[in-house]
C-alpha cells in the first residue's frame, strides 16, 4: 500500500514543480504559500515581468561579501522566489497572515524581512542557505517558525569568489 504524504511533503515536493519555472539557472528556486492545507500563490526565481530573464541574456552577477567575509557572486537579475510569491499575493489581494512558506531554501534576509511583514507564522526550506544566520534571527525574533529539511547549504558553479577574483 502506498503511503499518502504528509501535508508538509505534499507542499515541499510542490516547490519543487513551482522551481522548474524559473529563469536563472544559478539558483533555480520556489515557494508555495499555503494557509489551512490551501495553496494561496506559488512563486519562482525571475524577472519581473516584461524584463530580460538570465535565460535569455545571461546573468547580471555582483560581488557581495558577507558576514563570514567569503566574496560570494550573486545574480542581481532576478527577484526571489519567496518575493515574487508576495508580489502575487499582493497584485490579487490575497492576505498571507497566518500562512506557511514552503521554499526551496532558507529565505535570505530580505525575504525574510518580508514574510515576518506579510504576517507569515511559519517557514519550511527544502534546504539550508549559505548566509541565513541573519535570516534565523529575524525569523525567530517575530516568532515565525522554521523548519529546514536538510541542513546541507545549496552550492551551485560559480558561486564563489577566490581572493585572485576568480570563480570557484
Amino acid at each position: 500500500m502506498q503511503k499518502r504524504p504528509s501535508w508538509d511533503e505534499y507542499f515541499t515536493d510542490l516547490v519543487v514543480q513551482v522551481a522548474r519555472r524559473a529563469t536563472c539557472d544559478r539558483g533555480r528556486s520556489g515557494c508555495v504559500v499555503v494557509r489551512d492545507k490551501q495553496i494561496l500563490c506559488t512563486g519562482y526565481v525571475g524577472s519581473p515581468p516584461g524584463l530580460d530573464h538570465c535565460d535569455d541574456v545571461g546573468h547580471l552577477l555582483k560581488n557581495v561579501t558577507g558576514a563570514d567575509g567569503i566574496t560570494r557572486q550573486h545574480c542581481v537579475r532576478t527577484i526571489h522566489a519567496e518575493q515574487n510569491a508576495i508580489a502575487q499575493a499582493a497584485r490579487h489581494g490575497i492576505s498571507l497572515v497566518g500562512s506557511t512558506f514552503y521554499c526551496s531554501m532558507e529565505p535570505c534576509r530580505t525575504c525574510a524581512m518580508l514574510i515576518v511583514s506579510v504576517g507569515a507564522s511559519r517557514v519550511v526550506a527544502r534546504a539550508a542557505y549559505h548566509a541565513a544566520e541573519e535570516s534565523r534571527l529575524i525569523l525567530a525574533a517575530a516568532n515565525v517558525a522554521l523548519e529546514v529539511l536538510d541542513t546541507s547549504p545549496v552550492q551551485y558553479a560559480g558561486q564563489l569568489v577566490t581572493p585572485n577574483g576568480a570563480e570557484g
